[in-house]
């Protein structure tokens, strides 16, 4: 039997009505979304079927509802299946790898929940205390990237916070630093430059007062011993163990996600077929660019459930 992973989405991929078709046609999936919001206190649901993609892309919100949505879809993939599927190893992109360690049975459903809104909520705090921002370099390497960081930090604070692909690196850091890695990156000759719509340097080290802030409400959380290996975004290698997944959860904000060297890392380790669970198809391309030659289902919607 081949290894398989299964993937779990973050940040950036929520849309309005994501979620809404899976809800109708699952019961398990409805669950999912009741439970939620019971827990929150408020009608998550309804934001992510029928608000406005505004509210929708606020921090606190967003967070949350990709988990929430993720959950509901692999809980129907699982019902469709009636129980019968086969996972080795999981990993989630940033706010991914809170819905990974659900699934691994590491962090209890309600207890990620929680965090992941007072994440969202910590992270917004941060962003209206130090305004900064971030932009996607593609087409330059990672020394390259890292060098343009080190050149700009003149300006103020700048590092490469996602490895995405081996030529797809978003820089993170304070608005005239990420401008001056944005020149620097064309001089250099990147294919393309794209300044994100984000109010935060994520994943940066104007991140920290957050970090701070959500390391508390994870000391007090219960952590398990993972069922199966959670890919950490932090290290790039795998956890099981309680103190290792608290201390990667923490230190996830202020530090980059290296999704590149954890696929990489994966693949090199034997996975050969891989499943994303969530909103959008951001980890399927990304995927596709680190290894092409892999297989990768994308679970999205109810129509995607039913035809892969």
């Amino acid at each position: 039997m081949a290894k398989t992973a299964f993937l779990f989405a973050g940040q950036g991929a929520q849309y309005i009505g994501m979620g809404k078709d899976i809800y109708s046609q699952s019961k398990e999936a409805r669950e999912v979304y009741k439970k939620a919001d019971y827990v929150l206190g408020f009608k998550l649901s309804d934001i992510c079927f029928n608000g406005k993609q505004e509210e929708l892309n606020k921090t606190s919100i967003c967070q949350p509802a990709v988990m929430v949505t993720s959950m509901a879809i692999l809980k129907a993939f699982k019902e469709r299946n009636n129980g019968n599927i086969s996972c080795h190893v999981t990993a989630g992109l940033s706010l991914g790898e809170y819905t990974a360690l659900v699934f691994a049975n590491s962090i209890s459903f309600e207890d990620a929940l929680r965090l992941v809104y007072k994440r969202g909520q910590f992270m917004q705090e941060a962003c209206d205390k130090e305004k900064g921002t971030m932009a996607s370099v593609i087409g330059l390497g990672e020394s390259q990237v890292e060098e343009i960081c080190k050149e700009a930090k003149k300006y103020g604070e700048v590092c490469a916070a996602n490895y995405n692909s081996p030529k797809q690196i978003v820089v993170s850091g304070t608005e005239e630093a990420v401008k001056e890695a944005m020149n620097l990156a064309r001089e250099k000759g990147a294919r393309a430059v794209i300044p994100l719509k984000v109010n935060g340097a994520f994943h940066s080290s104007l991140m920290s007062s957050a970090s701070s802030k959500l390391s508390k409400e994870i000391e007090n959380t219960k952590v398990s011993k993972s069922e199966i290996p959670v890919m950490a975004n932090v290290y790039a290698k795998c956890v099981n163990e309680p103190g290792e997944i608290k201390y990667s959860l923490i230190k996830q904000l202020d530090s980059p996600v290296k999704w590149s060297h954890s696929m990489q890392n994966l693949i090199d380790d034997g996975t050969e077929e891989f499943y994303e669970f969530g909103p959008g198809k951001v980890l399927t391309g990304l995927l596709k660019k680190i290894d092409p030659t892999k297989k990768i289902r994308n679970i999205n919607d109810y129509n995607s459930l039913v035809e892969n």
